[in-house]
Formats: C-alpha cells, structure tokens, sequence
C-alpha cells in the first residue's frame, strides 16, 4: 500500500514538472519571437531605405547616360549632315562640270562635222583641177599616160638605186659608230663598276721608333750596327734629326720590308747588336715570306679564284713586292682580274675564266729578277709548269700582242690590262698635274651661263652637270651637251674620252592642309 502511494505520489510530481516545463516553453518561444518580429522589421526597413536610394542614384545615372548618348547622336548627326551637304555640292559642282564639257564637246564636234564638209568639197575641187591640169600636162608633152608613168619609174629606179647604195654606206658607218659606241660602254661599265686606290710604293720606308735614343743603339759602336743591318739586308738606313723615325732606303720593296721588320724585332727585344741582329734579319725574312704566302692566300680567297696551285699562290703574294712603272703588281694585277671578269659578264663571256687570266698575267713578275727573259715568257713556264689550261695560258702569252689570242677572255685581259695602266693616276703622273687638270675641267663647264653646278667624278672620266631649268629646256639640252663637249675639246688635253651627263630637274611643292 504504501509502495503504490509512492508511485502515485512520483507520478504527481512528474506531470507537475511536465507541466511547468511546457509553461515555460511557451513562455520563453513567445518572447524570442517578439525579438526576431522586431530585429527582421528593423532590417525591412534599412533594407528598403537603401533600395530607395540606390534606385535614386541608378534613376540619376541613367538620365546622364541617356543625355550623353543623346548629345553624340546629335553630333554625330550632325557632322553627317554636314559631310552629306559638302557632298551634294561637290556632285553638283561636278554635274556642272560635266555638263559644261558635254557642251563643249558637242560645240568640238559640230565644228570638227564643218571641217570635214569643207575638206571633202576642197578635195573634190583637187581631184578637178588634178585632171584638168594632166589633161594639160599631155597635151603639152605629147606623151600618153602610160609612156609618162614609164619615164617617171626608170626615173625613180635610178634614184632608188643611188639612194639604196648610199643607206648602205651609211648603214656600215653607223655600224662601225654604234659598235665603237658599245664597245666604250662596256668598258666605261667595267671601269666604274671597279673602283681602287692607287699606291704607287716609293724607294724608302718609314720605321717609327719610341724615342731618339734608339737611333744611337741602332747605329752602333762606331757604327757596326748600322754597317751589319745594311749589309744583312742590303738597303741603305738613313738617320737623320727627323724625330722618332728612322727611314730605309732601297730599289727593291721586299729588302725594305724585311729591314723594317728586323728593325721593329730589335727595338722590341731590346738587345742590338750584330749577332741579334742576323738573328732578327733570319726572322724577319721568315716572317715575311709568311706574310707573302698569307697574302696570296687573301687575294685568292677574295677574288674567288679555285684551284691555284700553291706556288703559284706564293708568287701571287710576291708581286705585292714588285712595281711597274711605279704601280704595284699585285694591285695591278687585282684590277686586271675584276676589269676583266666585269667586261666577260657585259658580253657573256666566261667571267670566272677572265678573272683567272686577268690575276696571272703578270705572275712572271714575280720571278723576273731571278730568270732570265721576259716576264710573258717566265709567265707562261710557270703556267705551264703547274698545270693552268691552255686559255690561261694563250691570254698570259699574248696580253702584250706577243701572239694571237685564241678567246674572248684573252682580248678582255688585253683591254683590261691597257685600262689598269692609262688610267689616271695608275702609273706615275704629275699630281699637281692632274688635279688642275680635273679643276680647269669643272671650271670650263661652269662657264656657260646654264650650268648651275657641275662635278667631275670617274678621275675626270665623267663630267656631271646640273642645270637651271628656267634658263634652259629639255629640247636645248642636246646642242647644249655638243657644245660643251667641242669645248673641251678645243680647249683641254686628257687621256681617253670624257662623258657628259646633264640633269635638268623641276620641283614643284605644295601642302595637303
């Protein structure tokens, strides 16, 4: 009994705490609501503030968008209108233009319709009084027509005939002109296409030395330093009060240079005396027969040339040791081949065969104070000997007229040859000379009152004149050139030939604003 009144009495207790926890539930859902109600409402608000005023600001930015793009189309409009007006008056400028050429054409042709009416009449009239005069002309002559027509063609038969033998003559003189003419054209391309300088080597060499103490090492004890360099080398060294140079003299250039590079070993090493200086002579010669071999190396590399026996590269470098009438060999030589290889290539000859002759037609130079004869016949042993063709060596054989040439290229290295040496300035010549004659030249030409500015260019070869174009016209131009050049005929002494070039040029300048 009593147990189930513990029971009952837990179970009161129980639903009390039930009851009040529901109670309580209820009471504190409510109040929580009423805090969210409250906060979700403040937010509403502050939510719907801000949208007002971004729709505010978005309704302002969009009326200044719509203004602006308004503006640019009512320019752009306007600047359409505008660019349509300027067209529709260009169209009618034109359209009166048209209209006004139409008249004029139909005035040209209405004229041109005239004439034609006045030309057939007078042509009838013509073709009348034609008649009316032969009918004449046989009454008179008591000739038909026929015999008349017979007469007048044995007439002009003869005359054809005396007319025709005369156009051959004058064919075969302008054949022989024109041909003269080329000829030189080809040979004036050659030379300016190939431009060189000149070095004619003198009879002594400059060797710089750091001070003038030196001089006295290199003279020597009573000069045996001096006599055991000059006997070594066989040159004759001049010392003199020209400061910090001591100058070597001699006819042959390949002594020189060896002088001059033993000297340049000595100051260097410091020791001179006769037993260094046989030693640095010994060097000095080894050294320049490198350099010779070295050199004939570069030329033949430059040139392009293949196929050059070795020897014959060695002497190739020689002939830069060797002179002609005060030209240099090798120079010389150079020139020869380009010459002649530009000249093979204007006629369409073989220009690498050309410039092979050209390069060894002098190659007995090399040897011609060692052997006996003339360098055309030490030329073409050597040749020979180191297995060049035939052709190279028929052109070496005969650059001197010693025989006939056997190809076009041997002629060429004739022509090549005589152009390198009559050059000015190629073999020696009076400077001073020269230069009046190449300033009395351009002084000649700026004499005509035409003439506003006139050079001398190709070594005096070539006169280039440039004109004023309102003292003369493009028609007086051609007298005006035959005038010049009788001139310079009558009045100067040169080489060769001078060609005159004259420019007549109008410039007319105006702005695009």
């Amino acid at each position: 009994m009593e147990f189930l009144i513990i029971i009952l009495i837990s179970c009161l207790i129980f639903a009390l705490f039930l009851i009040s926890f529901f109670v309580f539930k209820k009471f504190y859902f409510d109040k929580q609501s009423d805090v969210v109600k409250e906060q979700a409402k403040y937010i509403l608000d502050k939510a719907s503030s801000e949208a007002e005023i971004l729709k505010s600001r978005a309704l302002v930015e969009a009326k200044e968008e719509s203004q602006k793009f308004r503006e640019s189309i009512e320019n752009e409009m306007h600047d359409r209108l505008k660019d349509i007006q300027f067209r529709e008056k260009r169209l009618t400028t034109r359209e009166n233009e048209i209209e006004e050429k139409k008249r004029y054409i139909e005035n040209l042709k209405k004229k041109n319709e005239s004439r034609m009416d006045e030309i057939g009449r007078r042509l009838s009239e013509l073709k009348e009084l034609q008649e009316v005069r032969m009918k004449k002309l046989q009454k008179i002559s008591g000739m038909s027509l026929q015999k008349a027509k017979e007469e007048l063609l044995k007439a002009l038969e003869n005359q054809l005939t005396h007319e025709k033998s005369s156009a051959i003559l004058r064919f075969e003189e302008n054949l022989k002109n024109e041909e003269e003419k080329i000829a030189k054209e080809k040979i004036s391309n050659a030379i300016q296409r190939y431009s060189s300088d000149f070095v004619s080597m003198n009879t002594v060499s400059v060797v710089d030395i750091p001070n003038d103490t030196v001089k006295s090492y290199i003279i020597g004890r009573e000069g045996r330093n001096i006599r055991a360099l000059e006997a070594l080398t066989g040159v004759d060294l001049i010392i003199d009060d020209s400061p910090e140079v001591i100058t070597v003299s001699s006819f042959d250039p390949y002594r020189r240079e060896i002088a001059k590079v033993a000297i340049e070993l000595l100051i260097i090493d410091g020791r001179i005396q006769p037993s260094k200086i046989e030693e640095m002579v010994n060097r000095a010669t080894k050294e320049v027969d490198k350099g010779i071999k070295t050199e004939g190396q570069r030329v033949v590399l430059d040139l392009q040339v293949r196929n050059v026996h070795k020897e014959l590269i060695n002497l190739i470098g020689k002939l830069k040791f060797r002179n002609s009438y005060g030209q240099n060999a090798l120079k010389h030589s150079i020139e020869v081949a380009y010459i002649s290889s530009m000249l093979a290539s204007e006629l369409g000859a073989n220009s690498e065969l050309a410039k092979r002759c050209g390069l060894l037609h002098d190659i007995g130079k090399a040897l011609s104070y060692k052997v006996e004869g003339s360098h055309v016949d030490i030329g073409v042993d050597v040749l020979r000997k180191y297995g060049e063709s035939d052709l190279v060596i028929n052109s070496v054989a005969s650059h001197h007229g010693d025989c006939k040439p056997e190809s076009v290229e041997a002629i060429l290295v004739q022509a090549a040859d005589s152009i390198s040496a009559s050059r000015p300035g190629a073999r020696k010549e009076n400077f001073e000379n020269y230069v009046k004659r190449i300033h009395d030249l351009e002084q000649l030409v700026s004499s005509f009152e035409f003439v506003e500015k006139c050079y001398a260019i190709q070594a005096g070869r070539e006169v280039r004149i440039i004109v004023s174009p309102l003292k003369i016209s493009d028609d007086e131009m051609v007298t005006a050139t035959r005038e010049i050049s009788k001139k310079i005929e009558e009045n100067l002494e040169y080489p060769g030939q001078i060609k005159i070039s004259m420019i007549r040029e109008n410039r007319v300048v105006d702005y695009a604003r």
